[in-house]
């Protein structure tokens, strides 16, 4: 049985970081919506979620208190914190600071902890029990959340050794799994972690972290254009994987990397009919139902803010966001709103249909059935990044 400690529900045999304190608490948000039409035409409204960090309930360093501060910091609207195998309860809630609130959801990362090493991590979210005591079966656990009404998510697809920090390969490796919401397509620690080659790397991206990120693993790419274009609707989000860990190489001492940092970096942005109200039922709902239905992009916010991506498709009676399907009869236009001028590619199951250069407004109109989704990239520090990465939009016959 769960044991109770003051606002928190912890499983017994971890450890607490104890509740975020003092005034710092508001019971509600102000960052008030008006009320939208859900019609696939409407103007959505838009949220930027920060999903996959972890505290010291797990292998974190920080409190919940210490999210939420960063949150606040950098501007997110909601952040998911998932803990190692352990279900916490209490602390979920709105915060504020000043005129900024932030939404602090609650899910967990699930995985055999008898297993070596310690593959097929899963995010779950919108469960109200304890899901680890089901991981040594992928397919169980991804049945039992899908009864239960939650969410799955395969956490950092690709996920390759390290030799030169003692790191092992967590890749997943049970594909023949049915069933999951989606994939966490960019792991930004898990990136972080396969340009390690040698301690001095490690010592060099350490100090240097905008220096680190390029984009999804090709290979988790390749997946899952190949799962979506044999009909599975598999969601796609980005994930922080923060731990705030302290790193250190003899005298140095380093933190990789500051919560901060990473909520600058990858972000999932959901589209919802309306902003978040304060009332944390219904705005919870909102988002799970959103992140379930793949009305979201993937955006690389610290070159340049992602805010105000946008793709349609547009047809003689219907209209699509990503996540939804359209008609291809009498044809669709696909319509790509970029927040500034910036490189853009249309990919039509998994291939390079159409490409742009410095554009804002990108458009195409066809005839074909497929699965199609956007890429943008940005130039900084020297180097082409991935900046933005939407969901597909399914183009039916």
């Amino acid at each position: 049985m769960p044991i109770k400690q003051g606002d928190y529900t912890v499983i017994p045999g971890e450890k607490s970081s104890g509740a975020p304190q003092g005034p710092f608490i508001f019971p509600f948000y102000d960052k008030i919506g008006i009320e939208t039409t859900t019609h696939k035409d409407a103007a959505m409204e838009e949220l930027t979620l920060n999903i996959h960090m972890h505290t010291t309930y797990s292998d974190g360093t920080g409190s919940h208190q210490d999210l939420v501060q960063a949150a606040l910091e950098t501007g997110l609207d909601v952040i998911i914190a998932t803990d190692h195998n352990v279900l916490v309860r209490g602390p979920e809630g709105y915060y504020g600071n000043g005129r900024h609130r932030v939404l602090l959801l609650l899910g967990e990362e699930v995985h055999d902890r008898t297993r070596t090493p310690q593959k097929n991590h899963l995010l779950v979210f919108g469960m109200d029990e304890e899901m680890a005591d089901k991981a040594d079966d992928p397919q169980q656990l991804i049945n039992a959340v899908r009864q239960g009404g939650g969410l799955s998510f395969i956490a950092h697809p690709v996920d390759p050794a390290a030799p030169a920090v003692d790191q092992p390969d967590i890749s997943w490796v049970n594909w023949d799994i049915t069933g999951y919401t989606g994939v966490e397509l960019w792991n930004a620690f898990s990136e972080f972690k396969s340009l390690l080659k040698s301690k001095l790397h490690a010592l060099f991206y350490a100090y240097f972290p905008k220096r680190i990120a390029r984009g999804p693993f090709s290979e988790t790419l390749e997946r899952w254009d190949q799962l979506t274009s044999r009909g599975d609707r598999v969601v796609a989000v980005g994930g922080s994987d923060a731990h705030a860990l302290a790193g250190s190489m003899g005298p140095l001492k380093k933190t990789l990397f500051p919560y901060r940092f990473h909520f600058q970096g990858v972000n999932t942005h959901l589209l919802t009919p309306h902003l978040l109200r304060g009332n944390i039922h219904q705005d919870q709902e909102m988002i799970w139902e959103g992140l379930r239905a793949g009305h979201a992009f993937i955006g690389y916010d610290l070159p340049a803010p992602s805010q105000g991506f946008r793709f349609k498709a547009h047809g003689k009676n219907e209209t699509a966001i990503m996540g939804d399907d359209i008609s291809a009869v009498n044809g669709v236009t696909l319509q790509i709103t970029l927040p500034k001028r910036a490189e853009c590619h249309l990919i039509k199951d998994g291939e390079v249909l159409k490409s742009w250069d410095n554009r804002e407004i990108c458009s195409h109109t066809t005839t074909y059935p497929g699965v199609y989704r956007v890429e943008s990239y940005l130039f900084y520090k020297g180097k082409r990044r991935g900046w933005i990465y939407s969901n597909p939009i399914y183009v039916r016959p």
